[in-house]
């Protein structure tokens, strides 16, 4: 069976085929992450929401015009990667461009699940070419299944979008970590993602170009490659000597959820987390604050306020205060 969708977006066709292929702009609306090596015979690998890993190879590539590539599930046996093929086509239209997806290969029950997942992400890939904004994407608030991984994944997403509005007039304003403005804080967390893809084995390159956005999504990616494959009931290396692999990588999404919030606070943006995420990063810190206080990574607990949403209850016990309320 096949399923075929098409959108109507207000971009020329070169805009359009870049929102369909490059990956700073596919993390703008279907995907967390995406390794894509656009040529024929090149593969791809997109994060399409926390634990849920679309991968294949290229087929064709018409630049502007059409891209084929076969389309499956990391882990799938039932779709596993190049088990299917989507087929992408951009034409100019009098207000922009038509994009159309037909993807084949698919028994009935699958092409019903791809239906509802396509039709939310064209309507996702429709609203950023309007508004030039997709908003938080709900389906990548909760993952079904809570691990470390999938939770750095979840973090990611939500703290994107707040990377995505930082100005260079923010660069030089206050955080609630002291003495750290938020350019401080952006480079901190690039050095904190990179230390700890290596403590699982990884190695993390920072692109060292781009919007800090960019920069994060790319390490973050890297790093929460290498610990998909750590097997979590084991130890890693640490400076101080072997570490339980859970508590080291309970310590990721901990350290985007706090960092992406330091810069919500310093730029006036809004944290959009869901409680349950939340409620899971409360517990990993339970463990990782106290310990990582005996050598000052986080202050002392402080009051949070009576109206405190759950990540601003959880920054309060990571020892900071918010900017404002």
């Amino acid at each position: 069976m096949s399923f075929t969708k098409t959108a109507l977006l207000p971009v020329p066709p070169d805009e359009a085929f870049a929102l369909l292929t490059q990956p700073e702009r596919l993390r703008r609306w279907q995907t967390v992450s995406a390794y894509v090596d656009l040529r024929a015979g090149g593969d791809y690998r997109w994060t399409i929401s926390p634990g849920h890993v679309a991968a294949g190879a290229y087929r064709e590539v018409e630049p502007g015009r059409r891209v084929v590539f076969g389309w499956g599930w990391d882990g799938s046996d039932d779709l596993p990667p190049d088990a299917s093929i989507v087929t992408l086509i951009v034409e100019p239209t009098a207000g922009g461009s038509k994009v159309t997806l037909i993807h084949e290969g698919l028994n009935e029950e699958q092409a019903k699940l791809h239906a509802e997942g396509w039709n939310h992400y064209f309507e996702r890939l429709e609203r950023l070419a309007t508004s030039g904004d997709a908003g938080p994407d709900e389906w990548a608030f909760v993952p079904e299944d809570m691990t470390p991984v999938t939770a750095s994944e979840a973090v990611l997403a939500v703290i994107q979008p707040i990377l995505r509005n930082l100005t260079p007039e923010d660069r030089p304003k206050p955080t609630p970590c002291a003495e750290f403005t938020a350019h401080d804080v952006g480079q901190h967390l690039l050095d904190s993602i990179g230390q700890l893809g290596a403590l699982a084995g990884g190695s993390v390159v920072n692109p060292e170009h781009g919007s800090l956005e960019n920069r994060v999504s790319v390490m973050a990616a890297q790093a929460i490659d290498a610990w998909r494959v750590v097997d979590l009931d084991g130890t890693v290396p640490g400076p101080g000597g072997d570490m339980p692999a859970s508590f080291a990588a309970g310590i990721l999404p901990l350290e985007l959820a706090l960092h992406g919030w330091d810069l919500a606070q310093a730029s006036g943006q809004d944290v959009h987390i869901s409680d349950e995420l939340v409620g899971y990063l409360q517990t990993v810190a339970g463990s990782v604050v106290p310990a990582s206080r005996r050598n000052g990574t986080f202050g002392p607990e402080v009051p949070a306020d009576d109206n405190a949403t759950p990540v601003d209850r959880l920054a309060a016990f990571a020892g900071r205060t918010p900017l404002r309320t």
